[in-house]
């Protein structure tokens, strides 16, 4: 199954006879409130126009726990994340589609959390809610609730130890821009660089210029160049696990699986016990 869908394809849905759950996701990471600047507000951009039928899920409350020393956005605890998703009517037999507003990291959060969680039919629409052609609506749905019981899966998930580990035994991808894996700039955390052996493969660089991923074989052969080989075990981190969720996304597009570090380098530098590297080289 495809892990994203085009818009035409999701009116196609929407029309149909088991038509998908639509969840809104947008989200923005804001380092705004340091300047004095509101941070963005996703509900207040959800009530003001969103995809027909679609019932707004928020990131930090319902897609991570509390920010802490498992990182910025670690997973939520799995019985609320749970109650939440049957809120918004998610049920096992059912699809869903997650869209946000372009970038695409807040719906693959969503995307990977549903997945990881044992959801057989998840996709992220593909350019988000820009992509949309058709009307928006500013009603409020209320949904029957659903029937989604989470059951986390075996693998997929990575901790500090086991990011670390594959960085050396295999791939492990850092998605955040050049600038923050090379050391040169850390806007959030306590320390630039990135974890020793990672290799540098940012997240801007698996879409176009319209925010639509490129095509899965451009995808494989970005991955694959960068050491993503057919029989290794590929992994991803990023800030908080939510950009590292579209790379992870990304690889799915193109057909290599790929486990997450929610974690990430939030977690990693707020260790002064962890190493860390800068420059360009992954060691």
């Amino acid at each position: 199954m495809n892990a994203i869908i085009s818009a035409s394809e999701l009116a196609s849905a929407l029309a149909g006879e088991n038509p998908p759950v639509v969840l809104d996701v947008r989200w923005q990471l804001s380092v705004a409130k340091a300047a004095g600047e509101p941070p963005f507000d996703g509900r207040a951009a959800y009530a003001s126009g969103h995809l027909p039928g679609a019932v707004y899920v928020d990131l930090d409350r319902e897609l991570a726990g509390t920010p802490g020393a498992g990182g910025r956005h670690p997973l939520p605890d799995i019985e609320e994340f749970g109650a939440a998703m049957r809120r918004t009517g998610v049920s096992a037999a059912r699809p869903v589609v997650v869209y946000d507003g372009g970038q695409g990291w807040a719906a693959a959060r969503a995307w990977w959390l549903l997945r990881w969680t044992g959801h057989p039919d998840v996709r992220v629409l593909d350019g988000g809610l820009p992509s949309w052609e058709g009307d928006l609506s500013v009603d409020v749905p209320r949904p029957a609730g659903g029937d989604f019981a989470p059951a986390p899966a075996a693998g997929g998930l990575l901790d500090a130890d086991g990011a670390a580990a594959l960085a050396r035994s295999g791939v492990l991808f850092d998605a955040r821009a050049g600038e923050r894996y090379r050391g040169e700039v850390e806007p959030i955390d306590r320390v630039g660089g990135h974890i020793p052996g990672a290799v540098s493969a940012p997240t801007n660089e698996n879409v176009g210029p319209d925010g639509r991923f490129l095509p899965a074989e451009e995808l494989a052969a970005r991955f694959k160049a960068l050491g993503a080989g057919d029989d290794g075990q590929v992994g991803v981190y990023c800030g908080s696990g939510v950009s590292g969720a579209h790379e992870v996304l990304a690889l799915a597009v193109a057909g290599i699986p790929a486990a997450l570090y929610v974690g990430s380098w939030s977690e990693w530098s707020s260790d002064p016990s962890r190493p860390v590297a800068v420059g360009p080289d992954p060691q």
